[in-house]
């Protein structure tokens, strides 16, 4: 959950400003998670079942054949939070332990809308060889990693190099959460509008960890002209001093050969992707196309005013879940990791992401408008629907490993 991501709280109605002190301290004292068995543990019997002697048989099992621990233990469904702490909300780098309330709220969200375990990891360092190594040697422990909250560019090499050295679904959700749940929302809300997802001309403000990612989804759903600004304005080919992030997306987008501000890439523009918490004002966004779409998700306060840009903008879309249209990761990443897990998946494919944002889309397409483009949060058909996408699209890809998802459901 970086600082311009689009997760908020999904149990509220409100921005939040109308609660206490107390409101929110109590209910975090002792940690928002516990642990709790799911044997009976009434008596001697059952200590011999649920540990020692009757544990011992179990362990030698997995010994013996090492795929049997989807079946004998919590990992094929437990998926790891891991921070460094350098991204958390809108605060920026505070360390790990301050941003250990954040995973364990997203631990929360996980159980409340998968019916998947989590255990926060917060790491005290942000040394990046640290970090893959610290999660190679606790592999055996989980089935997933979902990483947030690590700042940019470290967060796209430290994913990279998780991908390639472990062989289960990891994903930085500030990353690609968010621009699963971007790609959705723009389908709906170029079909409230009657218009093609193809032609429009979308212009992404911020190019960290979730400005990059959804620039890259959105050419991947056949977007033709993406044009991405960081705080020096226009990323094209001719900039220097960019990092390796940016110089790729700059050989990506951009096809008009913008340069300049946002004034100048937001006009006659189609789409505005805020993802930067900076302040637009009212004259760029109205210089905009007709029909124009404004997505302003910096949070807890929008790019623009949403009042205001609804003066110019058909579909006006946050983060926050006190206006219409509200971008909440909470709508992908519980579901994506329940597909690759149940699918025991290898690890999450491009595929896989565009199918879960179809999921998304297919649900809000049943009460679209321009302030419905997609589902609420707290919609419990949307993890269940994107689950099925995304196991589906794991084994259209090839990505399943049948072993061991035979043997976590054989019996």
């Amino acid at each position: 959950m970086s600082s311009t991501s689009s997760e908020t709280g999904t149990a509220a109605d409100t921005s939040g400003r109308d609660l206490t002190d107390d409101d929110i301290f109590v209910p975090h004292e002792g940690g928002k998670l516990s642990i709790a068995p799911t044997v009976a543990l009434g008596g001697r019997r059952d200590l011999s079942i649920a540990y020692t002697p009757g544990v011992a048989k179990v362990s030698r099992a997995i010994a013996d054949d090492a795929a049997l621990t989807a079946r004998y233990t919590w990992t094929h469904r437990l998926v790891a939070v891991v921070s460094d702490g350098t991204a958390v909300l809108g605060l920026g780098d505070i360390g790990p332990r301050a941003s250990l309330p954040v995973m364990e709220g997203k631990s929360a969200l996980f159980k409340a809308f998968a019916d998947l375990d989590s255990i926060p990891l917060v790491l005290d360092t942000t040394d990046v060889d640290e970090i893959v190594e610290t999660l190679v040697h606790l592999r055996p422990s989980f089935g997933a990693v979902n990483l947030e909250d690590i700042a940019a560019p470290r967060c796209f090499e430290i994913e990279r190099r998780l991908i390639e050295a472990l062989d289960c679904p990891v994903m930085h959700d500030d990353q690609h959460g968010t621009a699963i749940v971007v790609l959705a929302a723009l389908r709906g809300a170029a079909a409230a509008l009657g218009r093609d997802l193809e032609p429009l001309k979308v212009v992404v403000s911020g190019a960290g960890a979730s400005g990059v990612a959804c620039a890259k989804i959105l050419l991947e759903a056949g977007v033709e002209d993406v044009t991405v600004l960081d705080s020096r304005g226009v990323i094209h080919t001719g900039r220097e001093n960019m990092n390796v992030a940016k110089y790729a997306l700059a050989e990506q987008t951009n096809p008009r050969g913008l340069r300049g501000d946002l004034t100048t890439a937001l006009a006659d523009a189609d789409v505005f992707l805020g993802l930067s918490g900076s302040t637009v004002p009212e004259s760029v966004i109205e210089s905009m196309a007709d029909d124009a779409i404004v997505f302003a998700l910096s949070n807890p306060d929008p790019e623009i005013d949403p009042a205001v840009a609804r003066r110019h903008a058909s579909v006006v879309a946050t983060g926050r879940s006190d206006y219409p249209n509200q971008i909440n990761n909470v709508l992908a990443f519980p579901g994506v990791f329940a597909g690759a897990l149940d699918a025991s998946a290898r690890r999450i494919t491009e595929h896989m992401k565009l199918a879960a944002a179809d999921a998304i889309f297919a649900i809000a397409s049943e009460e679209l408008g321009v302030d419905h483009i997609v589902p609420s949060a707290l919609d419990p058909r949307v993890a269940p629907a994107v689950a099925a996408a995304v196991a589906k699209a794991a084994g259209a890809d090839g990505v399943v490993r049948t072993h061991v998802a035979e043997v976590a459901t054989d019996g």
